[in-house]
C-alpha cells in the first residue's frame, strides 16, 4: 500500500498544482485585459495627455503585486480616431519552467471628440 501511495502521490500533487498554475494564468489574463481597458478610459478622453493611457493601465497593474507583473505597456496614438493599448504582464508561477510565459491584452475604442450641435 505505501509504495502504490508513493508512486500516486507526486502524480497526484503535480495535478493540483497544474490546476493552481493555470488558475494564476487565468487571473494574469484577466488582469491584462482590465489594464488594457482601464488605460483605454483614460487616453481615448478628449483633451487627454500622451501618458494618461498608460499611466493608468500601469497604476492599475501595480496593485496586483507579483500574481501578474507588468513586462510593457504600447499605446498606439498614430490613429486620430482610435485609442489603442496592449498590455503584457508576467503571470506568476509555482511550477518550475512555467516561468517563461508572457500574456499580451489589446483593447481599443474611438477617440472622444466635440462636435458642435447640428453638426454630424
Amino acid at each position: 500500500m505505501a509504495i502504490s501511495l508513493a508512486i500516486v502521490f507526486p502524480a497526484v500533487l503535480f495535478v493540483i498544482l497544474l490546476v493552481v498554475q493555470a488558475g494564476l494564468w487565468w487571473y494574469a489574463d484577466q488582469a491584462a485585459l482590465t489594464a488594457a481597458r482601464e488605460g483605454v478610459d483614460a487616453g481615448r478622453v478628449n483633451g487627454a495627455r500622451a501618458d494618461d493611457g498608460p499611466g493608468r493601465a500601469r497604476d492599475f497593474t501595480d496593485r496586483l503585486g507579483n500574481l501578474a507583473r507588468l513586462e510593457r505597456i504600447d499605446a498606439d496614438g498614430g490613429d486620430p480616431e482610435l485609442y489603442r493599448l496592449s498590455v503584457t504582464v508576467h503571470p506568476a508561477s509555482v511550477l518550475p519552467f512555467f516561468d517563461r510565459l508572457t500574456l499580451t491584452k489589446t483593447a481599443s475604442a474611438p477617440r472622444e471628440k466635440f462636435v458642435p450641435q447640428g453638426q454630424p
